[in-house]
């Protein structure tokens, strides 16, 4: 790319973020649920999340996709085959916090969260996306529930022993 090339790429402004997302709950079969700590916001502890790519994009490939954009887990392979990743069957309607609406579209306030589970072996190796999160913890799951700050997540964790892990 060239030097006008890039400086013209940085200058285009990012599409409105669609309002439907991803919550994906990663944790062990011993229930250790692994949290990453957002860049944007130090102190901030929370599981995998994002939103869809484009309004099209199946809730499952969104799960895969943020999964593996996040921590370098790739869904699909020996170690973390695809049934590893579970549809919860569970959606979450929220109020966008206000800090983060300026990335959708004018008048948006809500998302849809699908939420999802994911069982990983322990000692499964973590690579963050730097530009997102600065670090990440594997914790019990009623520890990692108390440092979420995000309401909807705390409750995801706090459900895992119904759900069960495979």
């Amino acid at each position: 790319m060239t030097t006008m090339t890039q400086a013209t790429a940085q200058e285009q402004p990012r599409p409105p973020k669609i309002p439907e997302s991803v919550l994906v709950v990663i944790h062990t079969p011993a229930l250790d649920v692994l949290l990453i700590e957002r860049a944007d916001r130090p102190g901030f502890w929370q599981s995998v999340t994002g939103s869809k790519d484009f309004p099209e994009e199946p809730p499952h490939e969104t799960a895969a996709r943020e999964v593996h954009e996040e921590t370098g887990i790739v869904i699909g392979t020996p170690a973390v085959p695809a049934g590893a990743l579970l549809d919860w069957d569970l959606r979450n309607v929220y109020e966008i916090y206000p800090v983060w609406r300026h990335r959708y579209a004018p008048g948006v306030t809500h998302n849809t969260e699908h939420v999802f589970g994911l069982t990983v072996p322990a000692g499964t190796p973590v690579r963050l996306a730097p530009r997102e999160h600065l670090a990440h913890v594997w914790l019990p799951w009623r520890e990692a529930a108390d440092r979420c700050f995000s309401p909807s997540n705390a409750e995801a964790i706090l459900q895992l022993p119904r759900r069960g892990a495979r």
